[in-house]
């Protein structure tokens, strides 16, 4: 199904306090009315002119666990839905302000950059690399190479995950870059991966077979983003 904007949204992420826009949609149906009461919403983000792939994770509350996940191309101005709406979860302390040490997921909209996965690269056409136990996202604040991959045989120390070992969650993601200026205390190892059924530490996470699907989508010359927020009856 094709969604016309309605209307454009801006949201520059700089400070802390995160908030996502998101834009009503009206499914072009020949005549022209009122979107349906289960329309989809979606975004244009302001600060991504070029962005022509969207996926967003949409909740119904900011302290809510769960979120609905769908991606969209932008085809001749308009936006279509391509993948979902599938389930997908958010950190336990729901969507809002990053912060280190705290299971939130950064809300706004954000690029996608390196995908990763212990699994082979399925497909997609973003920079992919297959993680062994010398991969890691460095998660120590205090680090030069905070919320980075580096591939050493130690923990560049703290929080930092190990790719491989953290397990089947990491046999597909992508990171967020929620903050690309790595500064510390903001968070960091925002991915979108597979899910375990449970809540995150911050990621967003869906089932695997979307999971692929979604990589296999990415294209890195579409500009794709990633807009977390509520749903437009919260908004």
């Amino acid at each position: 199904m094709v969604f016309e904007l309605r209307e454009l949204f801006k949201w520059r992420v700089l400070s802390p306090a995160i908030a996502a826009g998101v834009v009503m949609v009206a499914a072009l149906s020949g005549a022209v009315g009122l979107a349906p009461a289960n329309a989809a919403t979606v975004v244009s983000p302001a600060d991504f002119p070029s962005t022509t792939q969207m996926v967003t994770v949409m909740s119904d509350a900011r302290s809510s666990t769960t979120a609905t996940l769908t991606a969209w191309d932008k085809v001749d101005g308009a936006w279509k839905a391509t993948i979902g709406p599938v389930k997908a979860f958010v950190g336990s302390q729901g969507i809002g302000a990053p912060q280190d040490n705290v299971p939130r997921t950064p809300e706004g909209t954000f690029a996608f950059d390196q995908a990763f996965g212990r699994q082979p690269n399925p497909g997609t056409k973003l920079p992919y690399f297959q993680a062994d136990r010398q991969d890691w996202w460095d998660e120590f604040p205090s680090s030069p190479t905070y919320n980075t991959h580096v591939r050493q045989v130690k923990s560049p120390g703290g929080d930092s995950e190990n790719l491989y070992d953290s397990g089947p969650v990491y046999d597909y993601a992508v990171n967020i870059a929620h903050n690309p200026q790595r500064r510390p205390g903001y968070a960091s190892g925002i991915f979108l991966h597979v899910t375990d059924g449970s809540p995150t530490q911050g990621c967003v996470a869906v089932d695997k077979a979307s999971m692929v699907s979604v990589l296999k989508w990415l294209d890195p010359s579409k500009d794709p983003v990633i807009t977390i927020g509520l749903t437009a009856n919260q908004a």
